[in-house]
């Protein structure tokens, strides 16, 4: 189940609620069909880290809005830009750091997104991958050793 539907939509995009309902009248289904493609693309980037899908009873607010803004791009590309106003660029520029948050999100090194997996329990990280938690030496028997040098050294 999607983490937003048309009404969320409708209610978080800064598209006027009689914009999306012309969209919804003459083209059926599109903005529900640009949230599953979004929705499937952030799920692709973020699989590596995050347990995904999110709970769709109560998704990250950061993941709700980065659909949002990419299905709101969507909209107005298919609908048409206002001629007059200026505000219009911004729509865009909020689609790119949409897109560049969900690769910060995904980036287990850098990335200072951490979010959780359910927004009503903001204290369960939503981080279910971590590093492996072993290596592996040429020789079967060189982790003796350096557990005997480790004892040496009086590391151990």
């Amino acid at each position: 189940m999607a983490i937003l539907e048309l009404g969320g939509f409708r209610t978080r995009s800064i598209m006027p609620s009689e914009d999306v309902d012309w969209l919804e009248e003459h083209y059926p289904g599109f903005i529900v069909a640009r949230i599953a493609y979004h929705e499937g693309k952030m799920n692709a980037r973020l699989a590596k880290r995050y347990a995904v899908p999110f709970s769709s009873s109560s998704p990250p607010d950061a993941a709700v809005g980065w659909i949002v803004d990419l299905v709101t791009l969507d909209a107005y590309l298919k609908r048409g830009f206002n001629p007059s106003a200026e505000q219009d660029g911004l729509i865009p520029n909020a689609a790119e750091t949409a897109k560049a948050e969900i690769l910060e999100a995904a980036n287990s090194e850098t990335g200072l997104f951490e979010l959780p997996l359910r927004q009503d329990a903001p204290s369960s990280s939503g981080v279910s991958k971590g590093e492996p938690f072993g290596y592996s030496e040429q020789s079967p028997y060189t982790w003796t050793d350096r557990q005997r040098e480790a004892i040496a050294d009086g590391e151990g």
